[in-house]
C-alpha cells in the first residue's frame, strides 16, 4: 500500500524516523510530506502513534488535466464505487499549485460535480456532501497540472488529538508541540520544564510520549478508513487494544509547567486531565524569573513557546521578558539545554546567550525558530593539550 504522510515545515524528517519505527518503507521525504508503503496493519498503527503526521493519505488516481473538461473527464472515468457509495456522505479538499486553474474551490466543485453524475448514472442515486464530518473525505492535490486524488484515512487533520478543553490566545497545535519535543532530544527520563506552559501542549505531548500513550486513541468518532470499502474491523480493534496495553501508569519523568496568568493555569490543568497526565505533570501559577529546576534530579530539557509580541507597541515589553528569560536560564539552570521557540527573532537577542542550534520551523504563518542553548555550569574550558 502506498500512502503519503503530511506534516509541518520542519518536522519532515522527524515524522519518516517515526514511520520507519512503525515499520514503513520511506520512499521519499519531501516539504511538508513523506511517501512511504507500509501495510494495513501500518496504516492503522500510524494513524494511533504518529505525533507528526498532519494527514495520511492513501493516493489512488493520478493525471493530467490541463483544462476544465480534462479535468471533469478524468475524475469521472475513474470508478468511483470502489471507494464511495450512494448513501455516504463525502466531502473534497483541494490544494492547487502553479495551475492554470486559480482557485482550489472551483477544482473542488468540478471534481465534485464529476463524481456526483457519475454515480448517478450508474445507480440512480447521488451521495450527498457533508464538509465537516463526511464519510469519505477525498483530498486532491493539484501541482502545475498533474492532480493526484487520496483518500483521507483520518478524515480530520490528526493534530486535533480531542483532549483540549481550552487554550489561551495563540496555543500551539499539537503535531508543532510533539515535533518541538521530539527535535529537542529529550529522553523521556530526565525532567522537562516549561516556564511559560500556556495551554500546557508541549508538556501534554511530552506526556504522551513518555507514558507511551498513543494520540490517536483520544480521537472522537470514527476515523475516515472506517468508512473505506476494504476497512477490517477486527484487526483494526486489535491494533487499539494493543496500542491501549503499551500505557504506563506510573509517571516516567518529571514534567512541570507554569505561566503567570492563573486563568490559563486553570485551562492547562483541565487539557492535561482530559489528556489522563494529571499524575504525571506539575503546573503552577508563576513568573519565569522564579522559575527552578527540580531538587534531586539530574539536568534536563527546559522546553518553551514565550509569546511574540505580535502588537503594536509591545516591543520593549518584548525585550525585557526575554532578558528575564535568559537571565533565568543562566542563573537557574545551569547543565540543562534550554530550547526557546519563538517568532520574535529581535527579542530574542535579548536572551544574552549564543545559540548553538537554529532551526526554522513555522508556527501557523509566523516565521520561526526553535533555539538551543547550552546552559553549562561554570566557565566552560577547552580540554589541556
Amino acid at each position: 500500500m502506498y500512502l503519503t504522510a503530511t506534516t509541518q515545515f520542519g518536522l519532515e524528517d522527524v515524522l519518516a524516523d517515526e514511520l520507519r519505527q512503525l515499520g514503513a518503507t520511506i520512499d521519499y521525504v519531501g516539504s511538508r510530506a513523506v511517501e512511504f508503503q507500509g501495510s494495513q496493519r501500518l496504516l492503522y498503527e500510524a494513524v494511533l502513534w504518529s505525533r507528526t503526521a498532519m494527514r495520511l493519505l492513501r493516493p489512488f488516481a493520478d493525471f493530467d488535466a490541463p483544462d476544465e473538461r480534462a479535468l471533469y473527464d478524468e475524475v469521472y472515468a475513474i470508478d468511483w464505487l470502489r471507494y464511495l457509495q450512494p448513501d455516504q456522505t463525502f466531502a473534497i479538499t483541494a490544494v492547487v499549485n502553479k495551475s492554470s486553474f486559480e482557485h482550489s474551490l472551483y477544482v473542488a466543485q468540478l471534481t465534485k460535480d464529476a463524481i456526483v453524475d457519475q454515480l448517478r448514472e450508474r445507480t440512480g442515486r447521488r451521495p450527498s456532501i457533508d464538509t465537516k464530518n463526511p464519510d469519505i473525505r477525498i483530498h486532491l492535490r493539484m501541482l502545475e497540472n498533474e492532480v493526484i486524488l487520496s483518500l483521507d484515512a483520518a478524515g480530520d487533520s490528526l493534530h486535533r488529538r480531542g483532549y483540549r478543553q481550552g487554550t489561551n490566545e495563540a496555543p500551539l497545535n499539537e503535531v508543532l508541540a510533539a515535533g518541538l519535543v521530539l527535535l529537542s532530544g529529550w529522553d523521556q527520563q530526565s525532567p522537562l520544564i516549561d516556564p511559560f506552559c500556556g495551554s500546557a501542549t508541549i508538556l501534554t505531548e511530552a506526556g504522551l510520549l513518555a507514558q507511551r500513550m498513543a494520540p490517536g486513541l483520544f480521537h472522537q468518532g470514527k476515523f475516515g478508513f472506517e468508512n473505506w470499502p476494504d476497512f477490517d474491523a477486527a484487526l483494526w480493534q486489535q491494533v487499539q487494544q494493543e496500542a491501549a496495553a503499551q500505557r504506563l501508569d506510573e509517571p516516567q519523568a518529571y514534567l512541570a509547567g507554569s505561566d503567570l496568568d492563573p486563568r490559563v493555569i486553570e485551562q492547562a490543568k483541565a487539557n492535561v486531565a482530559a489528556a489522563g497526565l494529571d499524575e504525571c505533570i506539575r503546573l503552577a501559577v508563576r513568573d519565569v524569573r522564579d522559575a527552578r529546576p527540580p531538587q534531586n534530579q539530574p539536568p534536563g530539557v527546559l522546553l518553551t513557546n514565550p509569546p511574540y509580541g505580535e502588537r503594536i507597541g509591545e516591543e520593549a515589553q518584548m525585550d525585557a521578558l526575554y532578558k528575564t528569560l535568559g537571565d533565568t536560564l543562566k542563573t537557574n539552570f545551569q547543565g540543562y539545554e534550554a530550547y526557546v521557540f519563538t517568532g520574535n527573532l529581535e527579542a530574542a537577542k535579548r536572551i544574552g546567550l549564543k545559540a548553538t542550534r537554529r532551526l526554522p520551523l513555522f508556527n501557523g504563518p509566523i516565521d520561526c525558530r526553535l533555539l538551543k542553548y547550552e546552559l553549562y555550569g561554570g566557565t566552560r574550558r577547552a580540554p589541556r593539550p
